[in-house]
């Protein structure tokens, strides 16, 4: 049967109708799939899911602080961030409470905006929860910032890493320390360094005034002052060895190795090895420094420079000695006992 040319030309037609519509439906449909994808996800009530950090701040340490929320807030936005949560440290409080009240809010990050201290602080109450810590180093040292590769006192930089960096898992040092043996010891954490003897002095001694001046060079000032002195006698017990006893004149336990300036103190120590790393200084007098200076440049052993690694170790010493907990003095020590909670910290580190 022979179809007339006025019937094939109206099935051609029916079908170039067809394929157009089946293409412009395909093509709606593609497009709210991208708009719906690109835009953010909002809860009932139309609040946007966008996440939303927490920064504990050291209003002390940070200059200006009024200025740097908004200026916080304006990058967070950019990155696609809700404005955080905004929480000063007291005297009272230096940052658990804090802490703890923005992990039960939900943060997705809780930042550490001050110094060292402050960020031992934050990480002691966020050890164990899962919630992801960043850094915004402002303080004189910056320790765990500068051995992690967070950029100190560039506040854009190290926001962006704090909010979209990648997550590292560390490790959190603990110490047990008692003023004299019938005090009860006190518990404390660290993620730097802590000890006792010279470095601890040096750090009680510096006038803040001059820290704020010229920075960790203050230090240096105040050390060249404490040169002489006294080495005093203590035991140690390294794991589960025997107890060696030594006349020291500082011990330092560490989870990182890197001091200012790049000095490779512990050479060895990684943040998320589960290993505590430990120098022990005993040099004689002022010129008994001097190879201990070229111990520590040049990283070879000397005989007033000892290396252990170690998952605890105990220090007694004969007399109260300076303590310090990541460059911030505490007070004094006559006992010291540290170990390592392995991997027990997520930080926000460079992507």
């Amino acid at each position: 049967m022979s179809i007339s040319s006025d019937v094939l030309r109206d099935v051609v037609l029916i079908a170039v109708l067809v394929i157009a519509v089946v293409v412009l439906i395909t093509l709606v449909v593609t497009r709210r799939r991208l708009l719906f994808r690109s835009r953010p996800t909002e809860n009932p009530d139309g609040a946007s899911e966008a996440p939303r950090a927490a920064v504990v701040v050291h209003g002390k340490k940070v200059d200006d602080h009024d200025a740097r929320r908004r200026q916080i807030e304006v990058l967070s936005g950019r990155l696609g961030w809700r404005a955080p949560v905004w929480l000063e440290t007291t005297i009272e409080d230096p940052g658990r409470g804090q802490t703890r009240k923005a992990v039960a809010d939900g943060a997705s990050v809780v930042i550490a905006f001050g110094g060292d201290g402050t960020t031992r602080v934050v990480a002691g109450s966020l050890a164990g929860t899962n919630v992801p810590m960043g850094l915004l180093p402002a303080g004189t040292g910056n320790l765990l910032a500068r051995n992690l590769g967070i950029p100190p006192n560039r506040l854009e930089s190290s926001l962006h890493i704090a909010l979209t960096g990648r997550n590292r898992t560390i490790d959190i040092g603990h110490v047990e320390m008692a003023e004299t043996p019938g005090t009860p010891p006190r518990q404390e954490s660290f993620l730097v360094m802590s000890g006792l003897g010279f470095d601890a002095e040096v750090m009680a001694t510096t006038a803040p005034e001059l820290k704020k001046k010229i920075g960790w060079g203050a230090y240096v000032i105040a050390g060249a002052g404490r040169l002489r002195g006294r080495r005093t006698p203590v035991t140690m017990r390294v794991d589960d060895g025997p107890v060696q006893q030594r006349k020291i004149r500082a011990v330092v336990v560490g989870n990182v190795g890197m001091l200012q300036g790049g000095i490779q103190l512990m050479p060895g120590a990684l943040p998320d090895d589960g290993w505590l790393d430990v120098v022990v200084v005993s040099p004689r007098g002022m010129t008994g420094w001097l190879p201990v200076v070229g111990a520590v440049l040049t990283r070879r052993n000397h005989a007033t420079v000892e290396h252990f690694r170690c998952r605890t170790i105990e220090i007694h010493a004969d007399k109260p000695m300076f303590a310090q907990l990541d460059g911030d003095p505490a007070g004094k020590a006559q006992s010291l006992r540290a170990w390592v909670d392995p991997l027990a910290l997520i930080v926000r580190v460079p992507g």
